[in-house]
């Protein structure tokens, strides 16, 4: 091994990892109507809010959302570069579709519910366009979703299929098993090609 081998080595060795994701930062010319949304959607509330900031938790930390008033921003074009979403994990498919029960009898509804395999997702689009991804995993534990990265199916699928929410809870509420509507059916070869992202 060289000597610039080794240190590079000693290098990434030294490597601290973060803890946790804290929050994320949005900022908005629709200040009162994102902070309202988020408050619906995450079930959050404010830490802190001025006329400039609001911070936003649903849990421990003091805040997972912050909202900056900014005026005169311009609306977001499409197909540019950009963070594509942020995700929150609930703790049981059930949570998930309760939610969605919710979110939907307020009209706020699901722009991409799909099935990645290693879980059952709904993405929304916030007043600005901003996605956030609702999800429930679909494996007990990350080594078994993990596993599913490598499988066959993963390699001819990476994407994931689309699902009806509507069916999803109707079936949920019929008392099939959560495992059972987790488990992600086979459609066949597809790719980014295959699907319209925002």
């Amino acid at each position: 091994m060289s000597v610039e081998t080794a240190e590079r080595s000693d290098a990434q060795a030294k490597v601290i990892s973060p803890e946790r994701l804290a929050h994320f930062v949005v900022r908005t010319s629709k200040f009162e109507e994102l902070v309202n949304w988020y408050q619906t959607v995450l079930g959050a509330v404010p830490a802190f809010k001025n006329d400039i900031l609001a911070f936003l938790s649903y849990d421990e930390e003091h805040h997972r959302v912050a909202i900056l008033n900014v005026p005169d921003l311009k609306p977001q074009p499409d197909g540019v570069a950009g963070v594509h979403h942020n995700a929150f994990t609930y703790a049981s498919l059930a949570d998930l579709m309760a939610t969605y029960e919710r979110l939907r009898d307020l009209g706020i509804k699901p722009v991409f519910p799909i099935n990645h395999g290693p879980t059952t997702s709904m993405y929304y689009a916030d007043p600005d366009g901003n996605q956030i991804e609702l999800q429930v995993d679909n494996y007990p534990t990350v080594e078994e979703a993990t596993e599913f990265f490598y499988s066959e199916a993963f390699a001819e699928n990476p994407i994931g299929v689309e699902f009806d929410p509507e069916d999803l809870l109707r079936r949920l509420k019929a008392g099939e098993p959560e495992a059972d509507l987790k488990r992600r059916p086979d459609i066949g070869k597809r790719g980014l090609a295959d699907i319209k992202l925002r």
